[in-house]
């Protein structure tokens, strides 16, 4: 146990649950005693986990073990049957300081009153490391736990918050905007283009299907005149017969002049 203070070095948590981790008063294989101050201003000693205790299920529950058990032991629920009941490598109650508060979760803490030269939160940190068959005093090897090297507090895991806009992530988004609504016009305005051309276009109409049937040719109101047959004059009648050849003549033969 050391009383004397150190600064808080880095990875100290700033405030575990509403008290302010001030410094450092005692540094363990299992974990860390801060001195903190109460929201009412009065001194705390505050106990974590290291980070590879609390990733072991068993060093923590050790942990929590030890807290709910002083705790109850305060507060007259656990008399001496329930400490004669206790189960071996369990907590050690005796001698425990008070708890003010804790917290039991993936990153457990406790805190108790800070009184210079008492023993503080780091009492709840000696049931974690245990060793040997824990029959009165420790008997037989002992061995070094597998998270033992490493050592960093375990803190709670911070609420996740969507941080702000950079200037630079705003332009980069409104340029994208920007992008897309261009986009989105353009392709818009080729739309109405195209659906205005095909409506503009006249579309050829279509001619009901129609069957042809042909008419015959006009017949005339009037009968046309016909022109009579005249009698050919004979050769007798017109006194001379016209020079040429006659039907009984010879075409071998020349006339005689």
């Amino acid at each position: 146990m050391a009383n004397v203070a150190s600064p808080l070095q880095y990875g100290d948590p700033p405030r575990l649950g509403p008290y302010v981790v001030q410094a450092r008063l005692h540094q363990a294989p299992a974990g860390f005693v801060y001195l903190g101050q109460a929201p009412d201003g009065r001194a705390v000693s505050l106990a974590v986990l290291t980070r590879g205790a609390a990733f072991d299920a068993a060093a923590r529950d050790r942990f929590v073990t030890a807290i709910k058990e002083a705790a109850g032991e305060r507060s007259g629920v656990r008399g001496w049957l329930g400490r004669a009941a206790r189960p071996r490598g369990g907590a050690v109650l005796d001698g425990m300081p008070e708890v003010l508060d804790s917290d039991s979760g993936q990153a457990p803490w406790v805190a108790v009153p800070y009184v210079p030269g008492r023993p503080g939160a780091e009492r709840f940190l000696e049931p974690v490391m245990v060793g040997g068959t824990l029959i009165g005093q420790a008997h037989g090897p002992d061995f070094v736990p597998y998270w033992l090297t490493d050592r960093a507090p375990a803190l709670p895991r911070p609420a996740t918050q969507r941080r702000p806009l950079t200037e630079t992530r705003k332009r980069v988004l409104m340029a994208a905007l920007a992008l897309v609504l261009l986009v989105l016009l353009v392709v818009t305005i080729l739309l109405l283009l195209l659906l205005g051309r095909r409506d503009s276009e006249t579309q050829p109409r279509q001619l009901p299907p129609t069957m042809f049937v042909p008419t015959p040719p006009p017949t005339p109101q009037t009968p046309q005149p016909q022109p009579s047959p005249s009698p050919s004059p004979s050769p007798t009648e017109s006194g001379q017969a016209t020079p040429g050849r006659s039907p009984g003549d010879d075409p071998g033969e020349e006339s005689p002049l």
